[in-house]
């Protein structure tokens, strides 16, 4: 199986066991086995609270839920996938911190802004630098005009690359929900990149989907 990226950005290949073999090894006791899904699954954790507006608060977020989801393992069932599991408490976690954080526009509003800076953060690699970052800048632009749940399913289906029922297990949504949210987001997406001459090198990005 492949888990997340290496220094040079290609998948690694983990020739390691996979989640059900470890989760089934700590149901029986062996602690080391969660300790290796937690490394494992820590990067796409963090990268799924930071995108949902954690900002400075992600790692405890992350901690939070790798916790909350060792107490809850009585009650996930064996053969579920586990990643899809954990990042929906992921983002649970992230939504309470945005519920504690005072009324709901002004949270929603921090946590696009939070996101943003995340997603116009130059790549390390100079030549991606200048072949993405106009166009990066441009979805940005684009994304803030979107609603926060069509924000949430772009951002779960093509900046974490969740598949759709990853997806709606991340959001707590029915897949049927993810779909139609999905189609109008990309929707309004086209039309602001449309309307807006500066959006140009986005364009292209938005009707290829």
């Amino acid at each position: 199986m492949y888990t997340d990226s290496n220094e040079g950005g290609h998948p690694k290949l983990d020739t390691g066991p996979d989640d059900n073999e470890l989760l089934a090894r700590v149901r029986r006791g062996d602690r080391g086995a969660y300790a290796e899904l937690v490394r494992r699954h820590a990067p796409m954790a963090m990268r799924t609270a930071a995108l949902l507006g954690a900002g400075g608060e992600a790692e405890d977020m992350v901690q939070e839920a790798f916790v909350k989801a060792y107490a809850a393992l009585d009650r996930f069932r064996p053969g579920a996938p586990f990643r899809p599991w954990l990042l929906r408490i992921v983002a649970n976690e992230t939504r309470n911190l945005h519920r504690a954080s005072g009324r709901r526009a002004a949270r929603e509003r921090r946590s696009w802004e939070l996101a943003e800076r995340l997603l116009l953060t130059p790549a390390e690699d100079p030549v991606e630098v200048a072949l993405s970052l106009e166009r990066r800048e441009a979805l940005v632009r684009a994304l803030a005009m979107l609603s926060p749940a069509h924000r949430q399913v772009v951002t779960c289906r093509y900046l974490l690359d969740l598949d759709e029922v990853e997806s709606a297990a991340v959001l707590g949504w029915p897949r049927g929900t993810v779909k139609s949210r999905l189609h109008r987001a990309l929707a309004r997406l086209r039309e602001v990149l449309d309307a807006d001459p500066q959006q140009a090198p986005a364009r292209e990005a938005a009707h290829d989907d």
